[in-house]
Formats: C-alpha cells, sequence, structure tokens
C-alpha cells in the first residue's frame, strides 16, 4: 500500500509539471501580455521607452524559454511570481480567495452528494413504477439547466420576490445559500446518473438474491450491502467535481458577485495577467491531484476485494515461499 502510495504522489507530480508547462507556452502564444496590456494605455502617459524599461524589469523582454525556465524555478520554490495589474504576489492573491472557493465548493458537494444518494434510492426501489421512472429521467433535466440562469432564477425568486435571502452585504452562511444551491443542480445530475446504474448493477449481483431469499428488507439491503459496492464510482466522480469547484466556480461567482478563484479568474483574463492565470491553474492541479489521490487511497476501505488484492500483489514471494516449504 505504501509503495502504491508513493507511485501515485510520483505521477501526481509529473501531472503538476505537465499542467504547469503546458499552461504557461499556451498562455505565451496570445497576441498581446499583460505588460502591454497595463502599461500601454494612453491614459497612463507613459512613452515607448518607459515601457520597454517595465517590461525589462519584469523580464517579459526575455525569450519564452528563459521566461519558462524562471517561471519553473519560482513556481518549484513556491514563489509564483507578482500581478502584472497590481503588483500584489499572486501567491497572497491565491491565499485570499482560496477560503471562499473552499466554503462554497464543500457545501455544493457535500448537498449534491446527499441529493443524489436519495433520489438514487428511491429510483432503484423495486415496483416504484411512473415515481422511479421520473426519478431516473431526472438527471438529463438537471443537466440541461444553464448554470447562469439557474443563478438569476434563484435570486428573483428567494432573494427579490420572497426577501429569504439577503444578496447584498450577507452574512458568511447566508452568502452560501443561494451559490450552494446554484451549483448543486448540475453537479448533482452526474451523481446521480452514476449512482443508479451502479445500484442497478450490484443489485443484479446474485448476493442480492440471496439476501432477499434470507429475508433482508429492501431497506436494509441498500444501506447495508448495496451501497457500499456501488459507491466507487459515484466517488471518482464526486472527486472530478469537487476538483472542478475548486479551479472557480466562474459563473456562480461572478452572478452573486463572490471573492474566490473564480472571480480571480475573470479579472485576470481581462487583464491578461497571466502570472495570475499560471497560479491557479497551479491550484487547479494540485486539487486534483490530491483529490483523486485521496479517492484512490479510499477505494480499498469501501471495497475490501481490492484491499485482498493488493494484499496479494505485495506479498508473491512469500507466497511462493510458504508452497515451497509446505510441500
Amino acid at each position: 500500500m505504501i509503495r502504491y502510495a508513493l507511485r501515485r504522489l510520483g505521477q501526481g507530480l509529473i501531472v503538476l509539471l505537465i499542467a504547469y508547462t503546458v499552461a504557461f507556452f499556451l498562455l505565451s502564444a496570445l497576441p498581446s501580455d499583460g505588460v502591454m496590456a497595463r502599461y500601454a494605455d494612453p491614459a497612463l502617459g507613459l512613452s515607448q521607452a518607459e515601457i520597454e524599461e517595465i517590461r525589462r524589469e519584469l523580464g517579459a523582454d526575455q525569450p519564452v524559454i528563459v521566461q519558462y525556465v524562471t517561471a519553473l524555478g519560482g513556481f518549484l520554490t513556491g514563489n509564483l511570481g507578482y500581478s502584472v495589474r497590481t503588483g500584489t504576489p499572486v501567491g497572497a492573491l491565491i491565499a485570499d480567495a482560496l477560503p471562499a472557493t473552499l466554503a462554497l465548493a464543500g457545501a455544493a458537494i457535500a448537498l449534491a452528494a446527499l441529493l443524489a444518494l436519495l433520489i438514487a434510492y428511491v429510483a432503484t426501489l423495486p415496483r416504484m413504477g411512473v415515481i422511479g421512472s421520473f426519478f431516473r429521467a431526472l438527471p438529463s433535466f438537471l443537466v440541461s439547466l444553464p448554470g447562469f440562469w439557474v443563478a438569476i432564477l434563484l435570486l428573483q425568486f428567494f432573494s427579490f420576490r420572497l426577501g429569504w435571502v439577503d444578496v447584498i452585504d450577507p452574512g458568511p452562511v447566508e452568502g452560501l445559500i443561494l451559490p450552494t444551491l446554484t451549483l448543486v443542480v448540475p453537479m448533482a445530475a452526474p451523481l446521480i446518473q452514476v449512482l443508479i446504474r451502479s445500484i442497478d448493477e450490484v443489485k443484479a449481483q446474485p448476493f442480492v438474491q440471496v439476501l432477499r431469499a434470507r429475508g433482508a428488507g429492501e431497506s436494509r439491503i441498500f444501506w447495508g450491502n448495496v451501497l457500499r459496492n456501488a459507491a466507487l464510482p459515484a466517488l471518482t466522480m464526486t472527486g472530478l467535481l469537487f476538483g472542478e469547484l475548486i479551479s472557480g466556480a466562474v459563473v456562480t461567482e461572478t452572478v452573486y458577485g463572490r471573492t474566490g478563484l473564480g472571480s480571480l479568474v475573470v479579472t485576470a483574463v481581462s487583464n491578461r495577467d497571466t502570472p495570475v492565470l499560471l497560479g491557479v491553474v497551479l491550484v487547479a492541479a494540485v486539487a486534483y491531484v490530491l483529490i483523486n489521490f485521496i479517492v484512490d487511497m479510499l477505494y480499498p476501505v469501501l471495497d475490501v476485494r481490492l484491499r485482498d488484492a493488493g494484499e496479494q500483489r505485495g506479498r508473491p514471494h512469500a507466497t511462493a515461499r510458504e508452497e515451497r516449504t509446505s510441500a
């Protein structure tokens, strides 16, 4: 198990390096850069010589490969550079924006997982008829709803018409309610679909028929046996969705005026602030690597067959020695 964990960590570091490299060269291929977008504005009154001096101080006049090596060195030492727009360290900008995004992502993924579990449970109960068919068709409807439309609808109904939620200077908890509900709608859809498919496959297994023959109720079978065996695909999907949210819920944070990685990305894109964009890409890549690592480590906990298989792979020589000794 330790060997497997170390191997997965090594693969994660390679993914981070590749993601950072690809993002750097793609952003470098843009026709302009943040220095020109920020300082070439005629309203600032800077001459061309002054702009070139600023480019030289920021290293923007260096060849792309030199800029990459410099940026990579900073990445490896934890120095992500400075925002071209504000001059603030990128690490400080991300540290300020990340907690709000983490809170939103955590609340949304928890509520989406709970909603998906309840809907999948009802949809897979035997003899549900029209009700079961309705819940099975629900994911296709939810995933088709545009996020910005859901956000505007929730704002109009719960805030402007009913006045239940204040969106102008809300409190920490109140400010999470509508953005969380907005994200739950598209996030729950794939989770429901994956859970229903997995539960159907597990329920078709012979051991479920044996449990029914012994008189076990459907609720006991589901919560005690089926769910644990059907949870692995949904766990993988949950990790991917959570990583996607960490990279920034751009539309949701923009509609609700929340300060987070999503709003940071919007500002950086509009100002061509390459160091900030690279920092957000790095955070997103780290989130995906860590979440997938945690999911991989949880697999053997949920499925004893995977744990037994890992132990058998880890003891081939010991097994051979035991067989020779017994012979």
